[in-house]
């Protein structure tokens, strides 16, 4: 059974003067499918997150999130269509709480006044998203004191806190959200990195359609459902993670020749993407 196409991005180019970050690239994602975008430095894929996320405009090309382009809406108005992004540095508030962090941010609250207590916005709700990002022992501790690992962690469940809730016995693809993650491994030692690689496949195996960049291979093979590389801001492959890391030109001009998949296969996220 072929799935929706939810993402579709066509012909996406971002020119900085003379040089081409992005060159004409095409690709679609079908909902729930975990995919990585991954290529050396300088590849473009954080000029590519950016135009999708709307932190840039594209110079030419189009972004279509469930038939509705997002050229021209600014990131507060795609996080409304149901697209939430992190970045390559955590970006969480230090002086608050893990909860509070989490609270500031939840789809639906209501403003806060200058009078209203950020403990009481829908408790139960961000206890939930803190308990999935298995912070739940941290819930009350002040964010400057974690571990970066844990920022990490928190940063992802404040981008989920502002996305629709799939709620309980609804099917997983009802709530239809894109979460674009930028090197959600960055900085992670490697017991971290597989702690939070497990963590972005739980996320999609809920109905959440995830796009991440990465550099470690170990947190993009045995994770991804599919894999993009990019190279000089042009999409070079595109396919199951086992067929990529056998292409020629991947292997002469990224991973090289002696890329070992089975030493780069994040076995804890391999379970849940097999499942």
């Amino acid at each position: 059974m072929s799935l929706q196409t939810v993402l579709q991005v066509s012909g996406l180019a971002k020119h900085f003067g003379g040089v081409r970050a992005l060159d004409g690239v095409d690709f679609s994602v079908p909902a729930g499918q975990c995919v990585a975008l991954i290529g050396p430095n300088g590849a473009g894929k954080s000029t590519c997150f950016a135009c999708l996320a709307g932190q840039q405009v594209p110079t030419a090309g189009e972004v279509l999130w469930q038939g509705q382009s997002l050229l021209g809406k600014p990131p507060a108005e795609r996080q409304r269509l149901g697209v939430a992004r992190t970045f390559q540095v955590a970006q969480t508030f230090e002086a608050l709480t893990v909860l509070q962090n989490i609270q500031l941010v939840l789809r639906g609250a209501a403003p806060l006044a200058w009078w209203d207590r950020l403990d009481r916005r829908q408790p139960e709700r961000a206890l939930r998203l803190a308990v999935q990002a298995g912070l739940q022992a941290q819930a009350h501790a002040t964010v400057a004191d974690l571990p970066y690992g844990a920022k990490k962690r928190l940063e992802l469940a404040m981008a989920l806190a502002g996305l629709p809730e799939t709620m309980p016995g609804q099917d997983a693809h009802a709530a239809q959200s894109l979460l674009l993650l930028d090197e959600p491994a960055a900085g992670l030692a490697l017991a971290e990195r597989a702690d939070m690689m497990a963590l972005v496949r739980q996320v999609a195996s809920q109905g959440v359609t995830v796009l991440y960049t990465e550099h470690n291979m170990d947190a993009v093979f045995g994770v991804a459902d599919r894999v993009l590389v990019l190279m000089q801001g042009r999409l070079v492959a595109d396919g199951l993670p086992e067929a990529v890391a056998q292409d020629p030109q991947v292997r002469e001009r990224y991973l090289g020749m002696d890329f070992d998949l089975n030493a780069n296969v994040n076995t804890d996220a391999k379970g849940l993407r097999d499942a």
